[in-house]
């Protein structure tokens, strides 16, 4: 039975229906034959019932449509490498390759990355599971048999970055075990780094999914721990960050003191000026703009009267790429009409919020479009 085709379309409050038509536009738009919609809703139906295997064509539409992997979609555990015979030449072989990882390829790594950053804020993380899921491959397989550390170093940092991304993406797309995997992957690949702001990014990260599935307190805990990990080894930037990120968190564990400390220290901490990203730390997109937005967020968790004006400040700021960040703002937003009793505006505030998400395929923003819907 392929429940990961069930829970993938459930976790999106998709229909059989709606997938059917999700497949047939997808085919549409990339010009490429599928079966009519009668026999389409045989397939689905026989997919999630076990009665038939989804062939590699069609998991590679599902897998675009509903953001997962291949093990999550036909539900199966992944399977080891077979071993090879007179495996010391192979080990040699790939020890060499890791071992002739230039800069240039390390740059390549990381240019790809950023591409797949971009592609992600702008379009959602749900179409880029197949690419993220190479990219991370080559990585892993570059520093699994690079052996000094001048090889290892380079490597492993570009893997952390990469991680942390796949993980918030996981996260976006409703894969929690997913996410928290390439979370612990990134902590491993940062140690092995020597770059404690990488580790303590992606500690922080991984704590918003211990606050999704509902131990704030804990998630807390952690970028808390982040914190001290990261002592003072990073920069303004990223020390802004975590405040913000534990004020959001703090919030969240109805610990409202604590939280509007940690948005002081936030807003004592970032730097002056435009600039967003911390060339040793591009992982973390962070200004003064940006911080108002997220102060105003974390004002409308604590019902604050002052969160609409800095969320509408935020609003006018907001760069027209960051689509799913608009989405959150617009969950922000109607949050803090709730708070103040203000349905209209919060009612259209919500139109705009499913909307975006809808347009990014996000399960975390569409879960809390959904959450929202019900206090209206």
């Amino acid at each position: 039975m392929s429940t990961g085709l069930r829970s993938a379309r459930t976790a999106r409050r998709w229909s059989q229906e709606r997938l059917i038509r999700e497949i047939e536009r997808y085919a549409r738009e990339h010009v490429i034959d599928v079966a009519s919609t009668a026999s389409l809703r045989v397939y689905v139906s026989e997919w999630e019932n076990g009665k038939r295997a989804i062939s590699d064509r069609y998991a590679a539409i599902l897998r675009k449509l509903l953001g997962i992997t291949d093990a999550e979609l036909r539900d199966a555990p992944a399977v080891a490498a077979p071993a090879v015979a007179d495996g010391y030449d192979e080990l040699l072989l790939r020890i060499d390759s890791a071992s002739s990882v230039s800069q240039s390829m390390v740059a390549a790594f990381n240019d790809q990355t950023e591409l797949l950053r971009t592609m992600d804020r702008e379009r959602g993380a749900a179409s880029l599971v197949d690419q993220m899921t190479g990219h991370l491959s080559a990585l892993e397989e570059a520093l699994n048999f690079a052996v000094l550390p001048d090889a290892r170093q380079p490597v492993a940092l570009a893997l952390a970055g990469a991680s942390t991304l796949a993980a918030w993406q996981a996260l976006d797309s409703g894969a929690v075990e997913r996410a928290w995997r390439h979370y612990e992957l990134a902590k491993r690949a940062a140690r092995d780094a020597d770059a404690p702001m990488y580790l303590a990014h992606a500690m922080a990260e991984q704590a918003y999914v211990l606050n999704e599935a509902g131990r704030p307190a804990l998630g807390v805990s952690l970028v808390r721990d982040a914190q001290r990990t990261l002592g003072r080894a990073g920069s303004p930037r990223i020390r802004a960050w975590l405040h913000a990120a534990e004020a959001e968190l703090c919030a969240y564990a109805d610990m409202p003191d604590d939280s509007r400390r940690a948005l002081e220290a936030a807003d004592a901490a970032i730097p002056d000026g435009p600039d967003d990203r911390d060339p040793d730390m591009l992982s973390i997109f962070l200004n003064g703009a940006h911080l108002t937005r997220w102060r105003g967020n974390v004002l409308a968790m604590l019902g604050d009267g002052e969160a609409v004006s800095s969320l509408y400040d935020a609003l006018d700021l907001a760069d027209p790429t960051f689509v799913r960040a608009k989405a959150g703002l617009h969950c922000d937003l109607v949050q803090a009409h709730l708070a103040r009793a203000e349905y209209d505006d919060a009612n259209t505030h919500l139109r705009q919020a499913r909307l975006l998400a809808s347009r990014t395929g996000s399960v975390r923003q569409r879960r809390r479009v959904d959450l929202l819907s019900a206090r209206l």
